[in-house]
């Protein structure tokens, strides 16, 4: 238990899940122009900005909804987003409605929009350049998606002031500056789209289908949605994506193991590396997680590595316990080791020089005290001359011998140990 709860907290702690990456800032600006004053009205942009505002609301969007601009009121709502987006880790734009490309430029128009020449398009109608723009300030990750390919009736009215100056069917291909930005099309620069096909057109009914997919690649959700468009139009129709994006995954709506855009993740969800740290825990000794560190270095189950082995050099009992206590189990007991049997005592006592004189003189040692045993207290009576006398050590026999070979040596002054020695043990 104590070991589950110490993988959650570090994995808090180092990592963050997916919870703290949904909560990251995204915004997104969606606007579908139908109703235009100066030429036919288009039957599916404002269903298609409904159905994409409802899409990106669920995937946890702040989504700015706008509907039937004229020119002041989409500058202005431009305006209000960038904003956001300046503060935003996400930013998305989506627009469906007609849009023209006019000497190289692209342009998105507004429903008041009248162009009656080329240098119009400058003035009536809001440049790519100006969305890119607003959407640059994003920390992570920006994308434009433009439904906006169809057949522009203002290319056949509008008076060109230069001849050398084109007006293009479609849209042109963008290129855009900053990294970690894509720009769909609903179709390939210098081709139209389609518009009519029930509530939605072709592209906006691909992308609410694969776009929001939980855990889904936005790289490959946008493929999906060019195979479909192409199956559905015949292959009249094919929608392109221009931009780069790094290796990370970068899903619109994330999973519990998808962080929702990360260019750069704090945890590398390694199968490798998450299997061996796996087998590592159930083994659980020193040199496995030694083993894991050399091979995984790195990364966040390197971290969570380095605190298991950790907490066994702290817990584990000895320098050679190397398994956690919850494993080994509480210590056995000792051994119990019989008394010695009681001695009796007399009324004199035995001077203190006596054991000094057994383990000065003597060859042999007593036996060293262990290491958990405490300290016998001192009896405030010491063994008298019987009791030494009588004791089943052996211990007079020793004196006696030390004593005779003293006097041997010609150490007996006839005061001093030797005299001690014979006093309380004889010889």
């Amino acid at each position: 238990m104590r070991t589950r709860i110490l993988l959650t907290v570090l994995g808090t702690l180092l990592l963050g899940n997916s919870n703290a990456r949904a909560a990251d800032e995204r915004v997104a600006l969606v606007i579908g122009n139908s109703t235009y004053s100066h030429a036919a009205a288009l039957a599916n942009p404002a269903n298609d900005a409904n159905a994409v505002s409802m899409m990106l609301d669920a995937a946890g969007f702040k989504v700015d909804m706008r509907n039937n601009l004229p020119n002041q009121e989409m500058r202005r709502a431009i305006r209000e987003f960038s904003v956001k987006a300046a503060k935003a880790d996400v930013a998305v734009v989506f627009y469906a409605g007609h849009g023209m490309e006019v000497d190289g430029n692209n342009y998105l128009i507004p429903i008041d929009a009248v162009l009656a020449t080329d240098l119009d398009a400058e003035d009536e109608a809001i440049s790519l350049d100006r969305i890119m723009r607003m959407v640059e300030p994003a920390k992570r990750f920006r994308l434009v998606i433009l439904d906006a390919c169809r057949d522009n009736p203002f290319v056949t009215t509008m008076k060109r002031t230069l001849a050398s100056r084109s007006i293009g069917r479609g849209l042109a291909r963008p290129e855009p500056t900053t990294s970690d930005t894509l720009i769909a099309y609903a179709a390939k620069a210098g081709s139209t789209a389609s518009d009519s096909d029930g509530d939605h057109s072709p592209f906006t009914n691909a992308l609410l289908k694969h776009l929001a997919t939980p855990g889904l690649d936005l790289r490959i959700a946008l493929g999906f949605v060019r195979d479909e468009v192409l199956a559905r139009t015949g292959a009249k129709q094919e929608p392109f994506v221009y931009g780069s994006l790094g290796g990370a995954t970068i899903a619109l709506v994330p999973t519990e193991t998808t962080p929702a855009v990360a260019s750069a993740p704090v945890m590398n969800p390694n199968g490798e590396a998450w299997r061996d740290y796996e087998h590592a825990l159930k083994i659980g000794t020193q040199e496995v997680w030694d083993m894991f560190l050399a091979t995984h270095p790195t990364g966040f189950y390197a971290n969570l590595a380095h605190a298991q082995r950790a907490k066994l050099l702290t817990t584990a009992p000895g320098p050679a316990g190397r398994v956690p206590l919850a494993e080994v189990g509480p210590p056995s007991a000792p051994p119990a080791v019989a008394a010695p049997p009681k001695q009796k005592t007399a009324s004199r006592s035995e001077p203190e020089t006596s054991s000094r004189s057994l383990t000065r003189h003597g060859s042999e040692k007593p036996a060293a005290r262990k290491k958990d045993e405490k300290p016998a207290a001192r009896t405030k009576e010491r063994p008298t001359r019987s009791s030494a006398r009588s004791g089943g050590s052996g211990a007079c026999a020793y004196v006696r011998r030390a004593v005779r070979t003293g006097t041997a040596a010609g150490l007996d002054n006839g005061h001093g140990l030797i005299a001690f020695g014979r006093s309380l043990c004889g010889g």
